[in-house]
């Protein structure tokens, strides 16, 4: 069974919109009405919505880590960054790890893309 994606802010529509057209459900922070969310509660909110968060702010990748650490539960995170990787690259990342995988598997993970 595949996994549901939410976008951070500021990843660009058109990954977005390429990884909807594939079939893979994305829901985005702009969308869910969370843009003003710190970044704790919007890991949070990812986790009560069962969607692994895709972003490319570095914070949450530390964030997540520390979490790690802690123990404490979130669904799962996916972190490319900006510069290392184009749009296609990510979207055929993201929809590998999407319709592959299933979110127990994702459960305090962090991974980093592109492959």
């Amino acid at each position: 069974m595949a996994i549901s994606l939410y976008m951070d802010v500021h990843i660009p529509q058109a990954i977005t919109e390429q990884l909807r057209r594939r079939g893979v459900d994305v829901l985005s922070a702009i969308e869910d009405g969370a843009i003003e969310l710190p970044d704790d509660q919007l890991l949070e909110r990812t986790t009560q919505l069962g969607r692994v968060l895709f972003t490319q702010n570095i914070g949450f990748r530390a964030m997540a880590h520390d979490w790690q650490r802690q123990q404490k539960q979130f669904a799962g995170l996916i972190f490319g960054h900006q510069l290392g990787g184009t749009i296609g690259q990510f979207v055929k990342d993201l929809e590998l790890i999407a319709l592959a995988s299933e979110s127990d598997e994702w459960m305090n993970a962090v991974e980093y893309i592109p492959f």
